[in-house]
């Protein structure tokens, strides 16, 4: 172990107090997606009493931010992406307030040593990654551009390893049809649950002829008022994930093509749109994810007990990964064997359970960080590996304005 690698485990050690006491307000206070106002002031308040120059409301969203530390020396440009959404209902369900302060005290305990061996840390405060994610509008924007390597680590019940996620697109389906007396008069109207219906039967005939990477899942958010009125509006929404976002457009159009069928069935008129952001699956570098995983062990996780990384759904870090180099690793809670998006792993992440993850995620984090800024080779085998991966040389420079 590197003098600065222990110099930075100590310095997270020694405010583990403030991790504590902010994980736990953000927390305590719960904001869904865009609404994360309390959260997004008290992270980047954080940064910027600790020298980052902060800027806030990044790509016009009013609670995203970007804190960089310049060291004025030539050097990587380090990124670590911080989430602070909960979700309806069950709050922090999904510990992004791990997530946000675990991003947080990494990039901070890296600036501590940046002066000495020169690069810059930047930490993006990234709202709504439950629904329309941040990551997306900043990567559309160029605010990746620049960055050498993006990293966050997220909570879990396992050690697991940066591994895959799914593309996605959210597409919404509104039927128009035509109210009349449903017993008397049915013959007058033109029935839109009907057609609502008829594209859920139509995308489930679907599913044989569907790659076996394809998931498609669906609510019907309106089908009528009254049972003895035909209901003249409906409105239907789905996510449809493939394995690449090469194959999304494909699955997208022949779901798209069920509800076309159904208007033109029931003579509805159809109207489509997208109700969320779409998510471009994750591309973890293997060279980084390897860095990453080799820290875990460094600070006593034993081999075995990190998996090989799973499928989680989608992430918008999957739209950070297709322009920088990126890994989404996950930290086990200990005595937590709860899924996300559960009360018992919202419980974990509001207790010790969750601060031990904190802590030991934002250390390898940290030493994540500390091996690109001190070892060329590291560095140069992550940009390698990206440039083959994407067709690209890989970018340099200033992260954009």
């Amino acid at each position: 172990m590197s003098q600065e690698k222990r110099r930075a485990a100590q310095w997270i050690e020694q405010k583990a107090e403030l991790w504590r006491e902010t994980s736990r307000t953000i927390w305590e206070n719960p904001e869904l997606g865009h609404q994360e106002y309390r959260a997004s002031a008290l992270l980047s308040g954080i940064l910027e009493e600790h020298g980052f120059q902060v800027e806030r409301g990044t790509a016009g969203l009013e609670t995203a931010f970007r804190a960089v530390y310049d060291s004025g020396k030539p050097g990587p440009h380090i990124a670590y992406l911080s989430e602070y959404d909960a979700l309806p209902g069950l709050g922090h369900a999904c510990g992004h307030n791990l997530i946000g302060v675990m991003s947080v005290a990494a990039a901070m305990s890296l600036a501590e040593t940046l002066d000495q061996i020169g690069g810059t840390v930047t930490v993006f405060g990234t709202p709504a990654e439950e629904t329309s994610g941040a990551k997306v509008t900043m990567a559309e924007q160029g605010y990746f551009e620049g960055i050498d390597a993006a990293m966050m680590a997220h909570p879990a019940s396992v050690y697991e390893r940066s591994g895959k996620s799914l593309a996605m697109e959210a597409i919404q389906f509104e039927f128009h049809g035509k109210t009349a007396h449903a017993a008397s008069q049915p013959y007058l109207g033109v029935n839109a649950l009907d057609a609502a219906i008829q594209t859920f039967n139509g995308i489930n005939a679907l599913r044989q002829q569907l790659r076996s990477d394809v998931r498609i899942h669906g609510i019907i958010k309106k089908g009528g008022e009254a049972a003895n009125v035909v209901p003249d509006y409906s409105l239907i929404q789905f996510y449809v994930r493939t394995g690449s976002k090469s194959t999304l457009p494909d699955a997208v159009e022949k779901v798209k093509n069920c509800a076309r069928g159904a208007a033109a069935a029931t003579g509805c008129r159809l109207e489509i749109s997208n109700y969320e952001l779409g998510y471009d699956n994750l591309v973890t570098n293997e060279a980084l994810s390897d860095l990453f995983t080799g820290n875990l062990v460094a600070l006593g996780v034993a081999p075995e007990e990190i998996k090989h990384g799973l499928d989680h759904g989608s992430i918008d870090m999957g739209n950070v990964s297709q322009v920088v180099p990126a890994i989404h690793p996950y930290i086990k809670m200990p005595d937590s064997p709860y899924g996300g998006h559960t009360a018992e792993f919202c419980e974990a992440a509001g207790d010790e359970r969750g601060q031990h993850a904190l802590l030991m995620g934002a250390k390898a984090l940290a030493w994540t960080g500390l091996d690109l800024l001190e070892q060329p080779l590291c560095l140069q085998d992550v940009r390698e590996e990206f440039a083959k991966a994407t067709g690209t040389a890989g970018k340099r420079g200033t992260a954009a304005k």
